[in-house]
């Protein structure tokens, strides 16, 4: 199997590397290194969207993900990289806009302030209708999914009015609260461009 040395690259280089290799003629599977848990599911959800075999185990610092064939030796089309809505299997598009949130404030000057704004403007999104298609959050915003966070509960209220909420696997790798998400899923940065490319309006804050 091929050997690719993912390690420090950010989403999504591991999983197009990852596909590229095991499109090669002949390719019987690969062997991924990476460095954060994060690129270690993004590359399952790969490997289970395209029929391969999956398995992973830790190497001190490192994982290593392996990403075979089938058993039986069928072959499989890779199936395209979707919109983030659909790879988390939410609701079919509401109409609504994408909202990109970057920080875990809004505006510029005191943060406590911001952080205020914040939780208004998400409270505020549960009141529009069409409701959002999704909600994304990148850099500290990945802090705003986390258990805790004060807004989990106007998040969890937008997921049962048919938005995705989604926060950038990288992002939430680096604040540490992969393994704390307490609403909506963790997706790779493929999926986000997918997603915004597709939306009918984005806001972003």
């Amino acid at each position: 199997m091929k050997i690719l040395d993912m390690r420090g690259q950010p989403c999504p280089i591991p999983v197009i590397s990852a596909k590229k290799a095991l499109a090669e003629r002949d390719a019987k599977g690969a062997v991924v290194l990476v460095d954060n848990i994060v690129a270690v599911q993004n590359l399952e959800k790969m490997a289970r969207g395209t029929g391969r075999a999956f398995s992973h185990e830790k190497d001190g610092d490192s994982f290593r993900v392996t990403i075979a064939k089938s058993a039986d030796g069928a072959q499989f089309a890779d199936a395209p990289l979707e919109e983030a809505a659909d790879a988390a299997g939410a609701k079919g598009p509401s109409g609504g806009p994408v909202v990109l949130i970057t920080a875990d404030s809004m505006g510029r000057g005191a943060e406590d302030l911001g952080r205020i704004l914040v939780k208004g403007f998400v409270f505020s999104l549960t009141q529009l209708a069409p409701a959002p298609e999704a909600v994304v959050f990148l850099n500290s915003g990945a802090l705003l999914t986390a258990e805790g966070a004060s807004t989990v509960d106007d998040l969890k209220k937008l997921e049962e009015n048919g938005s995705g909420v989604y926060t950038c696997g990288t992002c939430a790798n680096y604040y540490k609260t992969a393994q704390a998400l307490a609403v909506g899923s963790i997706v790779d940065m493929m999926a986000i461009a997918n997603l915004l490319a597709k939306a009918p309006s984005v806001i972003s804050i």
